[in-house]
Formats: C-alpha cells, sequence, structure tokens
C-alpha cells in the first residue's frame, strides 16, 4: 500500500506528507531539503498552512507516536516510528 502524499505549494515547491497529526490535521515538510516544515489544516474554508520549525515538528510528531502507540495499532506505529527515524535522524 502506498500512503506517500504530496503537495505543490505555490511558495515553496513540491511538499511531502509526514503524517497526519489530528483530524484534518496533518504535517508536511519539504520533499528535498526537509528543513521547512508545515503543519496543513483542512477546514470548510479551505487549506491553511502554518510554518513551524524543526523541534516543533518534531515535538508534534513525538506525540502522534504516543497517540497511535496507545491506541495499540502496531502496524500504523511502526511506519510512523520509521518515518520519524528518517525525518529527524
Amino acid at each position: 500500500m502506498n500512503t506517500e502524499s504530496y503537495f505543490n505549494h505555490p511558495t515553496f515547491g513540491m511538499l511531502f506528507r509526514i503524517c497526519e497529526l489530528e483530524d484534518k490535521q496533518e504535517l508536511f515538510t519539504t520533499l528535498y531539503a526537509q528543513r521547512l516544515f508545515f503543519i496543513v489544516n483542512q477546514d470548510a474554508n479551505g487549506m491553511s498552512f502554518e510554518s513551524v520549525t524543526r523541534m516543533d515538528a518534531r515535538l508534534k510528531m513525538e506525540n502522534r507516536l504516543r497517540q497511535v502507540r496507545r491506541s495499540g495499532a502496531m502496524a500504523e506505529f511502526q511506519v510512523l516510528q520509521a518515518l520519524f527515524k528518517r525525518t529527524f535522524q
């Protein structure tokens, strides 16, 4: 199953979806350098982009990892953990 998702931002170029954080909220990073991070929110008015620091993105993803581990979804946890290691270590 291919779960990769991309978004072409008019200013920052191609963004890569790292993970879903909450309902209708996802964490993206720039595709090539993975130095800029964005939280993308979707609502009735469309999409909004919030630029976050690397440390904030890491903390958000760590929180998501804890949520998934507590829920018992081990397959999803392993996928997220691999993405976390590839992105932040």
